[in-house]
């Protein structure tokens, strides 16, 4: 998918260097034509970046999971050690002072019953020694199993962790050749002209969860967009979403697609403020429902948080409730 984008991008460059070039065969393209083609590539990209979200996402909960698995393994590795030094300790008195001296000091002891008493401490603290090896062979077996998992996710990790490495690349690339369509279409301003705010928001108050979400993308608008961003000064379309309902109380995976499939299905025409407005299948792209039609969302790189009519976007939306 990188490469079709790669391709689709240098071939549309072309395409403006003819069509800029003055020639009497081709008109110069209109900034909505433009804005057509940098909106079918951005679409490309953003499926790609919320693949590289997801992978992000796994990496942080497997690392999570390394960090409780290794407070887990260490207290177990302080008693094993600790019982092999129980051990160790009895078995240099046993070898300092031999089986047959201990015989030797029970036997010179007395009365029988004496002699029957210490024969069953000897036979205790055999027990006892045997008890601790095995208690100490438990230990290390279960430091064995907790440590086999513990290797095959390092391992996992380190692969997770080059393929993010390529794919930061990828998408790095991709959008320097988005921004270089918009300047070329639009300027330094790249095409992000227009109020942020048009409509006070929200359009409908609502209280709880909910209303906390939605006043958290409202006093974010304005922040630019960084793709992978969470906040809190910067977001993509996902992370605005996942930060906006972390406010609200509630977790979201910072993927659309996961946020489309943890979330109940709304109807349009029952969606308030709050809801997740999804485009795509599968989604590549989320907004914060306001209320009256529109939303907030992280449009794209060279863009900021702002508001949008819901239909604005050129796609069918389905909205979902966290």
């Amino acid at each position: 998918m990188a490469a079709s984008v790669r391709t689709a991008a240098l071939l549309f460059l072309a395409a403006l260097a003819l069509a800029f070039a003055g020639t009497a065969a081709y008109a110069t393209p209109s900034p909505s034509e433009v804005e057509k083609q940098i909106n079918a590539l951005w679409t490309q990209s953003e499926q790609t970046i919320e693949q590289y979200n997801a992978v992000h996402a796994r990496l942080m909960d497997n690392q999570a999971k390394l960090t409780r698995l290794h407070k887990q393994l260490d207290p177990l590795q302080l008693q094993v050690q600790m019982a092999y030094s129980q051990v160790g300790v009895l078995s240099a008195q046993l070898y300092m002072r031999g089986p047959a001296a201990t015989v030797n000091a029970l036997l010179a002891s007395g009365t029988p019953a004496t002699l029957a008493d210490q024969l069953s401490t000897l036979d205790q603290m055999a027990k006892h020694q045997q008890a601790s090896i095995a208690d100490v062979q438990q230990k290390v077996a279960d430091y064995d199993r907790q440590r086999q998992p513990l290797d095959v996710l390092v391992n996992q990790l380190a692969q997770q962790d080059a393929d993010l490495a390529a794919k930061k690349k990828t998408i790095t690339d991709q959008l320097a050749q988005l921004q270089k369509l918009r300047v070329q279409a639009y300027g330094s301003s790249g095409g992000t002209g227009g109020s942020l705010k048009p409509v006070v928001c929200p359009q409908i108050y609502i209280g709880g969860a909910a209303g906390r979400a939605v006043a958290y993308a409202c006093a974010h608008i304005g922040a630019p967009y960084s793709w992978g961003a969470a906040g809190p000064s910067s977001f993509d379309c996902s992370g605005l979403a996942m930060a906006a309902w972390a406010a609200g109380g509630k977790s979201l995976y910072h993927q659309s697609a996961v946020q489309k499939s943890d979330a109940t299905y709304v109807s349009p025409g029952n969606a308030r403020p709050g809801d997740l407005v999804f485009y795509g299948s599968p989604p590549h792209h989320v907004g914060i429902y306001i209320g009256n039609g529109w939303m907030v969302h992280a449009p794209h790189d060279g863009d900021h948080v702002r508001e949008a009519r819901v239909d604005s976007l050129g796609e069918t939306p389905s909205y979902g409730r966290p």
